[in-house]
């Protein structure tokens, strides 16, 4: 039988610097989370077979496989969990490395605990989710389009789309509230750095999967000033 503690979201840390792996568990043990904590890659699997996660802390500098090659081999293997990337390296390449390997937010050493939570807490919020309440929203169609809210699915006719982590969390919260306007802080939580242009660059990939004419938007639109609207049928 299940109790409370077993409702709280599951986050793994994955870092060979075992008084970070101490402090990180304490920390998130005390704000609502469950937490368990490796070493590495090779003992991150060995988890991840016998258990699933809500969420990875993975540091990007480990001996033996690193952070990024482990992150890249789960996005490859059609594993999303969510990814939280920790690094000491804080150029902009080594963020875009991160992202290219399929993680959802980076964040660079040393860092406040408070702002690690809101990370934690906001990818958790994206990946959560949600069954629609209204069984006419398992799914939604918009042209040659047809998107399953609950498996993340989108499809043009019988092609399956590929979408990216990012990509299907952002379509699953507009289409939820299809035909309304939704803002860019809805879609991911200004805790994440320049957030609005990263919203931006997201919504344009959508819209050249999705649009014919990805200038000219028919289903993915722009409401100056708020944010975006899907239109479905």
């Amino acid at each position: 039988m299940n109790g409370p503690a077993d409702e709280l979201p599951h986050v793994l840390i994955v870092d060979d610097d075992k008084r970070l792996r101490e402090l990180l568990s304490s920390f998130l043990s005390a704000n609502q989370c469950r937490v368990s904590a490796v070493r590495g890659a090779t003992e991150a699997r060995l988890r991840m077979k016998g258990m699933s996660f809500d969420l990875l802390v993975l540091d990007v500098m480990m001996p033996g496989e690193t952070g990024l090659e482990f992150a890249a081999s789960l996005r490859a293997d059609a594993n999303d969990v969510p990814i939280l990337m920790l690094s000491a390296r804080a150029e902009i390449e080594d963020r875009i490395d991160g992202l290219k390997a399929g993680v959802d937010d980076y964040l660079t050493k040393p860092f406040e605990p408070r702002e690690l939570l809101l990370r934690v807490q906001a990818i958790l919020k994206r990946h959560a989710l949600v069954h629609p309440v209204d069984v006419e929203l398992v799914e939604v169609r918009f042209g040659q389009f047809s998107f399953n809210l609950v498996r993340g699915e989108l499809r043009r006719g019988d092609q399956v789309v590929h979408l990216t982590t990012r990509e299907r969390d952002i379509l699953r919260i507009l289409a939820q509230r299809a035909g309304e306007p939704v803002a860019r802080a809805d879609i991911i939580e200004p805790a994440q750095e320049d957030s609005n242009r990263a919203v931006d660059v997201q919504i344009n990939r959508l819209r050249r999967k999705i649009e014919d004419q990805p200038a000219m938007p028919v289903y993915l639109q722009t409401v100056r000033g708020h944010g975006y609207t899907l239109h479905v049928d």
